[in-house]
């Protein structure tokens, strides 16, 4: 015989058991089983006139003193560098993007945007202020689809983010 066939309270057993498994399966309560995941951290460093991580990791070591010193290195060698370089791929979900300008002595900044007519419909997320040696962080929720992110103030070649998940 079970404690509430013998005329015990079952009615405050029955919620206290139901609250315990509803707070293991994340269903209610501060305790959440399954607690939201923290954004991801996407690293990214910037020389002159280039993401370093984009390239392969490689720095060129590019000398830029001004936005038009790599407007024309880019202009040269840029279509050439985004086409050897590998998309950067990701889920969905949300990111940081860390930002740094590790010895550019001009002001920098990023902008992450949807490709084509997606830029009206994906997210974006874009911002300056980054002087040498300072990073930054750039918050967003990325949805599938094509991006380009690059630094318009470097300027750096447009390079491929690739969502899909």
């Amino acid at each position: 015989m079970s404690d509430c066939d013998s005329g015990s309270n079952c009615a405050a057993s029955m919620i206290l058991a139901a609250g315990v498994i509803a707070a293991a399966f994340g269903v209610w309560g501060p305790g959440r089983a399954y607690a939201e995941e923290a954004p991801r951290v996407i690293e990214l460093t910037q020389t002159a006139c280039q993401f370093v991580e984009s390239e392969g990791g490689v720095d060129h070591g590019y000398q830029s003193s001004s936005a038009a010193d790599c407007a024309a290195i880019n202009d040269q060698s840029g279509a050439e560098r985004v086409a050897d370089a590998a998309p950067l791929q990701l889920k969905p979900g949300k990111y940081i993007f860390r930002v740094t300008n590790k010895n550019v002595p001009y002001e920098l900044g990023f902008w992450l945007r949807g490709q084509g007519f997606s830029r009206v419909t994906l997210p974006g997320t874009s911002g300056g202020g980054l002087t040498e040696g300072v990073t930054q962080d750039y918050e967003i929720e990325l949805t599938e689809g094509e991006y380009f992110y690059s630094c318009p103030l470097n300027p750096t070649p447009d390079y491929q983010l690739i969502v899909e998940g």
